[in-house]
């Protein structure tokens, strides 16, 4: 624990990051020792003249004791690279974070992981897969890493969460902010069955670039790189390069040819990434069916429905995967629309259909 604090005091400096503490770890023997040195043992251990100065500067204002007590109250657990629970698989690549700084259960971490990224603006066809998709990688006993971003993000940790899987949320801020803020509550119910994840230290505010070097723990933690929409500069599209880097499976799902949200996944199918229609292509890919079946405790998924009758089951009827209006649905059953829009909002209620656009439903995966 002692150590581990003069980790987080280093982490607190910037331009302190992987190399850099490497040099420190080699010359001292001990980030404790590194963090007692003076400027000419700091210049002798290898860093610059500016990052001694930095240190230099800094050092007075951080107490590693105090840190470790902030982290404790928060219910923040920091890993370093010399703890054994610090993610085996995010060990392996280039650039992995010194500290990472984990809210949650760390366990998390450890599971067979994929991770599901896209657009913050999804159609509803993307939300759709980004659900049905998560849902059923969680139900198999797959981890589900994304980022806690609006649209696809979103989407693939609220599937894992009805699920009752296990879900990685990687933030690029620390772990006392959640952004963006409309999401407290989805991180608050990731707390309970999974994980929050930064590598940055408590209080940094989100930044555009630190959002790009987030991507590749998303990855770093994951056997594979599922992304389901996104333009060619996305940020899907980042942690998509970061898996190939790493040595990881990159999926994407097949979209309409003339969505915007489609030229993504299409120019990495082109580039041989693979196919993905549902779940199992990713399992079989991964081969990780049988792994997942030894590992993963039993999940229950949601209740049996009694099978409906009357008007509810009428509707239901005539909802499928693909996305309905109500006028439509109107049309085919020959009910006016206030009794539609009546039972359709019952059947959203009842957890049967889901409401993907503007007055516009799907049948809900598990509907019977």
């Amino acid at each position: 624990m002692e150590e581990t604090s003069f980790w987080v005091a280093f982490s607190r400096i910037p331009g302190i990051g992987r190399a850099r503490i490497q040099m420190l770890e080699a010359y001292f023997g001990s980030l404790a020792q590194a963090w007692r040195a003076d400027a000419s043992e700091l210049r002798a251990a290898g860093l610059d003249a500016r990052t001694v100065a930095q240190v230099m500067q800094k050092r007075p204002t951080i107490s590693p004791e105090r840190e470790m007590e902030r982290l404790t109250r928060l219910g923040v657990t920091a890993l370093t690279w010399r703890h054994p629970d610090y993610p085996p698989l995010l060990r392996e690549i280039s650039d992995p974070p010194p500290v990472l700084y984990v809210r949650g259960h760390p366990a998390a971490l450890k599971g067979v992981a994929v991770a599901v990224v896209g657009t913050r603006r999804p159609t509803a066809y993307g939300r759709q897969v980004a659900t049905q998709l998560s849902l059923a990688l969680a139900q198999a006993g797959i981890t589900v890493v994304s980022g806690l971003a609006r649209g696809i993000d979103a989407a693939a940790h609220t599937a894992a969460l009805e699920a009752r899987g296990t879900t990685v949320a990687v933030l690029a801020c620390g772990l006392d902010l959640v952004y963006p803020p409309e999401h407290v509550d989805l991180a608050r119910r990731i707390l309970e069955r999974g994980a929050l994840v930064s590598d940055y230290p408590l209080g940094t505010q989100p930044r555009s670039e630190y959002f790009f070097r987030r991507n590749r723990i998303m990855s770093g933690l994951s056997l594979g790189v599922l992304v389901v929409e996104g333009d060619i500069d996305s940020g899907a599209l980042i942690t998509a390069k970061w898996a190939v880097e790493q040595g990881r499976d990159v999926f994407a799902v097949p979209g309409p040819i003339y969505s915007p949200q489609s030229r993504g996944p299409h120019w990495l199918i082109q580039q041989g990434a693979k196919l993905v229609q549902q779940a199992e292509d990713i399992l079989e890919e991964l081969n990780v069916s049988a792994v997942t079946a030894l590992q993963a405790p039993p999940r229950q998924g949601p209740r049996p429905q009694p099978p409906l009758e009357g008007v509810e089951g009428q509707l239901l009827q005539l909802l499928t995967h693909e996305p309905r209006h109500v006028d439509e649905v109107c049309h085919l059953s020959g009910l006016p629309v206030a009794t539609v829009s009546s039972t359709l909002a019952i059947l959203e209620l009842k957890g049967l259909v889901q409401q993907v656009g503007a007055m516009t439903y799907v049948r809900a995966p598990h509907a019977p």
